[in-house]
C-alpha cells in the first residue's frame, strides 16, 4: 500500500514578473518499508517536493496523499495534527530549540502529542543513545557540533514512529563514521513493525553514501522526475 502518493503536482512561484516553475508534473508512489533517495543538481525542484510532501506547502495543481489523508482536503490545523502525528522531518539546518537540551529536543513533539514526559523522555534517551550521543542529553544546541544537532534532529524525527520521515541532506553535517550511523538508523526505521506499518522514508541527498543504501533513487531535472531507478538491497 502507498504511504506517500503525488499525482501530477505541480507548484509554480512568482518572483515579481518572473514565474518559477519549481514542481512541473511530478507523480510518484512509494510504499510502506521504502527508503527513497531524491538527487539533483541545486534548484531541481527536490527540496520543493520535499515541503510538498511534508504538508509544508501547497501545490499549485495536482494532489498530495499521505497515509491516505488528501492534503487538498485539510486546513492548516488539520495539517498541523498529521505533520506532528504521521510525519518525521529532519531539517537541512536542524531547526533544534535553541534553549532546550537535546533530550528536551526529541521528547518535546511526543509531549506536545500527549505522550506522558517518563514515556518520551525514555524513548528520547533511547534514540540519542542509538545516534551516539547518550552522554549528550542534557547539552543545548550551543555545545554541540553541526554533526551532533543532526543526530539530534534525526532523533527527534523518529521519536514518534511517524509513518513518513523526510530527510533533507542528513548526512550533509557529518564525518564518515557518523554518517554512516545515522543512515543505519533511518535505513532501520523502515524495517520495523510488521510490513504494512512500516515508514516510508525520503531523503534528498547529494551524498553518495546515502543514494547507496536507499531502495529506489528519484533523479530530477528542471523540476521534472527523469528517473526512477530501482537498487538492489543495501
Amino acid at each position: 500500500m502507498a504511504v506517500i502518493e503525488a499525482i501530477d503536482v505541480h507548484k509554480t512561484y512568482r518572483r515579481g514578473a518572473v514565474e518559477v516553475n519549481a514542481v512541473r508534473g511530478v507523480s510518484l508512489s512509494i510504499a510502506a518499508g521504502e527508503m527513497i533517495a531524491i538527487i539533483g543538481p541545486s534548484g531541481s525542484g527536490k527540496s520543493t517536493l520535499l515541503n510538498l510532501l511534508g504538508a509544508l506547502d501547497r501545490p499549485t495543481s495536482g494532489e498530495v496523499i499521505i497515509d491516505g489523508n488528501r492534503l487538498s482536503q485539510l486546513d492548516d490545523s488539520a495539517r498541523t495534527l498529521l505533520r506532528r502525528g504521521r510525519i518525521g522531518l529532519v531539517f537541512q539546518f536542524f531547526n533544534l530549540l535553541p534553549l532546550l537540551s537535546a533530550r528536551e529536543n526529541v521528547a518535546l513533539p511526543l509531549l506536545l502529542a500527549g505522550t506522558p514526559r517518563h514515556e518520551a523522555e525514555t524513548r528520547a534517551d533511547e534514540l540519542l543513545a542509538r545516534v551516539g550521543l547518550a552522554a549528550r542529553g542534557e547539552h543545548t544546541p550551543d555545545e554541540m557540533s553541526g554533526g551532533e544537532m543532526q543526530r539530534v534532529a534525526v532523533a527527534r524525527a523518529l521519536g514518534g514512529r511517524p509513518r513518513v520521515v523526510l530527510a533533507d541532506e542528513p548526512t550533509g553535517n557529518l564525518d564518515t563514521a557518523s554518517g554512516t550511523g545515522v543512515l543505519d538508523l533511518l535505513k532501520g526505521a523502515t524495517r520495523e513493525g510488521d510490513p504494512a506499518s512500516r515508514c516510508a522514508l525520503v531523503m534528498v541527498t547529494h551524498d553518495p553514501r546515502a543514494a547507496a543504501v536507499a531502495d529506489r533513487v528519484l533523479e530530477f531535472r528542471d523540476g521534472k522526475l527523469i528517473a526512477d531507478r530501482a537498487q538492489g538491497a543495501a
